[in-house]
Formats: C-alpha cells, sequence, structure tokens
C-alpha cells in the first residue's frame, strides 16, 4: 500500500530554517505530483506547495520566497526547505501524492510538527 513518511519537524525560534522529508513508497513516485499541506492549531489544513512529476512547482503566497519544495525521483523522496520561518509557520505538515500538481491529493502522510517560537 501507498505509505508518505515525513520527518525533520521540530521546535525552532524565528527566523531560523528546517528541511522537511517525506518518503514515499508503494506507489510510481515519478508519476506523481507531491505536495505539502499544512494544519496549524485551530485552523483548517491549507495548501502549502507542490511539485509535479517535471518539476513545476506552486506555492501560497504566504510561503513564496521563504519556502522551496523539491523532489528526487530516484530516492522517491519530496522536500521542503523552509527559511525565514515566524510563528505564523507553526503547524503540522503534512506531504500528499496525487495525479495533478493542482490536486486533488489521494494520498496522505501522518505528519510533522513544525513549532517555531518567537
Amino acid at each position: 500500500q501507498v505509505q508518505l513518511v515525513e520527518s525533520g519537524g521540530g521546535l525552532v525560534q524565528a527566523g531560523d530554517s528546517l528541511r522537511l522529508s517525506c518518503a514515499a513508497s508503494g506507489l510510481t513516485f515519478g508519476a506523481y505530483a507531491m505536495a505539502w499541506y499544512r494544519q496549524a492549531p485551530g485552523k483548517e489544513r491549507e495548501f502549502v506547495t507542490a511539485i509535479s512529476p517535471g518539476g513545476t512547482t506552486l506555492y501560497v503566497a504566504s510561503v513564496k520566497g521563504r519556502y522551496a519544495i523539491s523532489r528526487d525521483n530516484a530516492k522517491k523522496a519530496v522536500f521542503l526547505q523552509m527559511s525565514s520561518l515566524t510563528p505564523e509557520d507553526t503547524a503540522d505538515y503534512y506531504c500528499a501524492a496525487g495525479l495533478h500538481v493542482g490536486g486533488p491529493f489521494d494520498y496522505w502522510g501522518q505528519g510533522t510538527r513544525v513549532t517555531v517560537s518567537s
């Protein structure tokens, strides 16, 4: 079965950087768009960024210029490099896979928590 396993979350200070990873298995990774969503405490899950199999990327406006998504098809992994973090970036971050970069995303990981202290 499809598994997406996130890692790399943690507690950081405002202004710091953090890199999240998502390891995929059970799917033809190169055929799937990959995305990162996040859910802040008390808020709904929101789209953050996505990358197509060919490398086309989408970002929500609030993270443009600070976050960068990338993928390694050989390693079946997707990454999220986050910089200039603020407390507003505090959330559980989820990796997702789907057939289209614009969604919908059919497979989801369990999430990794990112906490940014001020």
